[in-house]
């Protein structure tokens, strides 16, 4: 008896959808407090989904879901890094 086999879901921390875990991207603060995304989804560290869509980053600045995740302040040159590398991860 094979059954089908599950899907891991995670929960965007823009629009607070859940979704497959491959479709979202993973945000993730590193040992030395470094916020960086995770495009493998494999390094170690603490992380956060977001969809791949400047509206969701947009949300997630907004309503401060990243800080919530992480559990920090997150600086705005932080922020503004985080959305060039995920412009150009949506323009693939």
């Amino acid at each position: 008896m094979a059954g089908t086999r599950r899907i891991p879901l995670r929960k965007c921390v823009g629009c607070g959808e859940m979704k497959p875990k491959k479709e979202l991207i993973r945000v993730l603060r590193t040992e030395e407090n470094e916020i960086v995304l995770d495009t493998t989804g494999k390094k170690n560290g603490r992380g956060a989904y977001i969809c791949n869509s400047k509206d969701c980053f947009a949300k997630a600045v907004k309503s401060k879901g990243l800080e919530r995740s992480f559990k920090q302040a997150i600086p705005a040159k932080v922020y503004e890094r985080l959305e060039k590398e995920m412009s150009e991860i949506e323009a693939r």
